[in-house]
């Protein structure tokens, strides 16, 4: 089968993984996942398949056994590498710091070595916008800002890019460093979507959680920021977008083998409350909601600016808040259809 390249993708069965598959076979590439399923699931990639209408490959296996991975970049012929496969739990990380390091750096480590065992230079890396220092200031963060961590899994992302910056200056590597945002939503499909395993800490999930009755309500943490409404503004992007993103950084890396770092995001902001209001709206339901106070680390303003992303990839943000509250409640509604839970 004739294609425009054979992509590794690590965590492919995760939640932004599973949509990034879809859009590189709908853009002509073959995706190949590894994915331990710590954090994911295999019906994700059933629905991948149902979307795209052909099978995927899938092993699952650790990125930490540099030999199966190389063995599978030389079996498949591997082009570049998407690197999803992570632990991203901002609470977990503070918690536990070893688990966060062992998982996301020398799960890093690993991954490149069986690159280069197989002389496979393009690589795309999911960082974050936590790798940023607080910026109390404007809220809005450029590429060139600052990096300073408040928390280990910020500083999991920050040694990830620092180990890919080293690597290309001896050549032995070309990466795309995309800092996300907040993915949310789902596929408009209502096939895939946000499923972590364990406890929910992102706004949307637990927004879920409350939408199907497994909540009873969705707390809202500090209503008196300098913000439009007193609550937090965020950058939130649609997962769609995020995966349009990793597909324009692999058609650059493999065409022009240029490395860039970019922030992916919409470039506006939206509180919580605009959210939360937002899904009532286009999905005419009601949600109970309770205020708390703030969290302990918690920014007013965390947005994105873009102009990198248009410019090095011609890339921007294509869906709004009413499309990702849209997508996602078609997500929320199926998946409790499926496994037979009832908002009572």
């Amino acid at each position: 089968m004739s294609s425009k390249g054979t992509i590794l993708v690590t965590g492919g069965a995760g939640y932004i993984g599973c949509h990034i598959c879809i859009l590189l076979i709908q853009s002509g590439y073959v995706p190949v996942i590894i994915d331990d399923l710590s954090n994911a699931y295999s019906s994700a990639i059933k629905a991948v398949e149902v979307i795209c209408g052909c099978p995927v490959i899938f092993y699952q296996n650790s990125i930490t056994d540099i030999l199966f991975v190389s063995d599978v970049i030389n079996r498949h012929q591997i082009d570049a590498v998407i690197h999803l496969a992570a632990k991203k739990s901002v609470e977990e990380s503070v918690l536990d710091p070893l688990l966060y390091f062992d998982s996301n750096v020398t799960g890093l480590i690993h991954l490149l070595r069986a690159m280069a065992k197989s002389e496979v230079k393009p690589i795309v890396y999911s960082s974050s916008a936590t790798v940023y220092a607080p910026n109390s200031q404007s809220g809005i963060y450029n590429e060139s800002d600052p990096l300073e961590p408040i928390n280990p899994y910020g500083w999991t992302k920050f040694m990830g890019e620092k180990i890919l910056q080293d690597m290309e200056q001896q050549s032995l590597i070309t990466p795309a460093i995309l800092r996300y945002f907040n993915p949310v939503g789902a596929h408009e499909s209502g096939l895939i979507g946000e499923h972590p395993k364990g406890k929910s800490n992102n706004l949307m999930p637990i927004l879920a959680e409350v939408v199907t009755g497994q909540r009873k309500h969705l707390t809202i943490y500090g209503n008196d920021y300098d913000t439009i409404d007193g609550t937090a503004v965020r950058d939130f992007i649609h997962v769609m977008d995020v995966a349009d993103a990793h597909v324009k950084a692999i058609d650059i890396l493999l065409e022009n083998k240029k490395s860039f770092t970019l922030n992916i995001g919409t470039g506006k902001g939206h509180s919580v409350k605009q959210i939360i209001d937002t899904y009532k709206r286009v999905n005419q339901i009601e949600l109970a909601t309770v205020m708390a106070g703030r969290r302990l680390g918690d920014a007013p303003n965390i947005c994105a600016n873009v102009d990198k992303a248009k410019q090095t990839m011609g890339w921007a943000a294509t869906r709004d808040i009413d499309d990702m509250c849209r997508d996602l409640h078609k997500w929320v509604m199926g998946k409790a259809a499926r496994e037979g839970i009832r908002n009572e």
